[in-house]
Parts: C-alpha cells; structure tokens; sequence
C-alpha cells in the first residue's frame, strides 16, 4: 500500500512539473551542481544545444537553465510567438522558480534577450553574457532605419512558409557560410532550422527586425560582458549603439564570425570564465 501511494505521489509530482513547464513558451533544461542560476538563451532557430561546451565548463559551478525558445528546433510552438512575451515569461520563471539575482547568457537574438531582460528588471538579474548581438542589428548599416512597435510580419511569415524543405535546406546552408567558420557545426545548425516552426520563424524573424534597444539599454544595472566578433572592433556604428550601456566590458574574437562560441572556443570560454 505504501509503495503504491508513494508511486501515486511520484506521478502527481511528475505531472505538476510538466504543467508548470507547459506554461512557458521555452522548454528548459536543468543541469549543474552550483547555487548560483545561469539562464542560457540560444539564438535564431537554435536548439539549447548550441550551449553543448559552455555548458561543460559552467555545470561544476552553476544551476544551469538552457532554454529552447517555443517552435525552434523542434520545441512545441506557440499559435502566437512573440518576444515580447518570451521576455516577460522568463521573468515569470525566475519568479516561480525563486532564481536568485540569475545570470544570463544569450547568442545573437538570445543576446539581444539578455539585454531587454537587464532593462526591464534591473534588480533583478546579476549578471549579463552578450554574444555578438548588437541593440538594434538592422540599423547599423542603416543610421535611418525605423523599428516598428507593432510590424506586420504576415509577408514574412508567408516567405517562410512558401520555402519547401529542400530549397528552405539549401538557403540555410547558405546563410550558415556566413555565420560560422567551423563547417562541422553547419548541419547541425541548419538541421535546428529545418525541424523549426515556420510560422513562428517568420513572426520571430520580422520581429528581430523591429526591436531597438539603443535607449533601453541604459536602464541595465548590473556588469555585461559583451563579445563580437572580429568584424565589430573599430566598427563606429556598433560603439554608438552601446553608447548608453555604463556597465558593459567590450571583447572581440580573434577569428571567425557569428557563432563564436565554436569559431573561437579557446578565447570565449576563458573571456566568460574571467567574467563570471
């Protein structure tokens, strides 16, 4: 009678996590040994794996939170992605969860994430890691670019969805070439593209697009490591985006190109492991 009750408390418990996880448009994924909460955000259509060896060198020390954004890489979507409320829901967790002062580490829109987040809830977060992501990516080549609040993104969620796999495939390796030297990395990158929701990448995509964080940022209290990658050094037009960011130390790759963390893995892990 006790083992079966003890099974019936054990499926409950199950249950009630699966709910709870359920509720936000991320699904999350919880290692490491530490005390001190990492929330790791991946970028554009990536999967939480994208953090596979950042995570090797933070899990002796950290309570590691890998998020999978809702409808990338195979996540479930949601009928209504936004970052917005993606912004707003990992607050949410942080509260339900009772993450103390957590750090964030985001890549690319995941970066841009760590940053809104710092903005919004100052007192809230330790520590932010940017990995090349800029407050308003679309504006630099573009000193009169205008992000708007509420875009129509129904063009682009249709040109994604007009792609059939095979050509959406060839177009993501091709992208891929420009965003990552190490080619053992590409199919893995573009395999997280092909298995993710096509509409909730058109809607997050044109939202990208339209998000300006270049008055936000000065709201951010807490330090904020920001890596880019070579490209960015000396570039005048990523300085003047940042100019409102007080807390922020500035670091650029010796190689490679978007993705960092694999084409320089050496120099990013020790320029995160002097930060944290």
């Amino acid at each position: 009678m006790k083992k079966i009750t003890f099974t019936l408390l054990a499926l409950v418990a199950l249950a009630a996590s699966s709910i709870a996880q359920s509720s936000y448009p991320f699904e999350v994924n919880i290692t490491g040994k530490g005390t001190q909460p990492v929330i790791l955000i991946p970028g554009f259509s990536c999967s939480g794996n994208v953090w596979k060896e950042t995570l090797k060198q933070l899990e002796p020390k950290y309570k590691c939170y890998t998020l999978t954004m809702a409808g990338f890489a195979g996540a479930k979507a949601d009928t209504a992605p936004s970052v917005k409320n993606w912004i707003s829901s990992i607050e949410r967790y942080i509260e339900n969860e009772h993450l103390t002062k957590p750090i964030i580490i985001g890549h690319s829109i995941g970066g841009i994430m760590a940053e809104w987040l710092a903005a919004d809830y100052p007192d809230k977060i330790s520590k932010i890691v940017v990995v090349d992501a800029v407050p308003c990516l679309f504006a630099l080549n573009d000193s009169t670019y205008k992000a708007y609040e509420n875009p129509n993104c129904a063009f682009m969620v249709g040109y994604y969805k007009s792609m059939d796999t095979g050509w959406f495939r060839s177009m993501q390796k091709m992208s891929m070439a420009s965003m990552v030297k190490d080619s053992s990395k590409i199919d893995m990158i573009v395999q997280w593209a092909v298995n993710s929701d096509r509409n909730t990448l058109g809607e997050i995509f044109c939202q990208f697009r339209n998000i300006d964080l270049r008055s936000k940022i000065s709201n951010i209290k807490c330090p904020a490591l920001i890596m880019l990658e070579p490209s960015f050094k000396n570039n005048p037009a990523a300085d003047k985006q940042y100019e409102g960011l007080k807390t922020g130390k500035f670091v650029y790759a010796n190689k490679g190109l978007h993705f960092i963390m694999y084409d320089d893995k050496e120099w990013y892990l020790s320029e995160l492991s002097k930060f944290l």
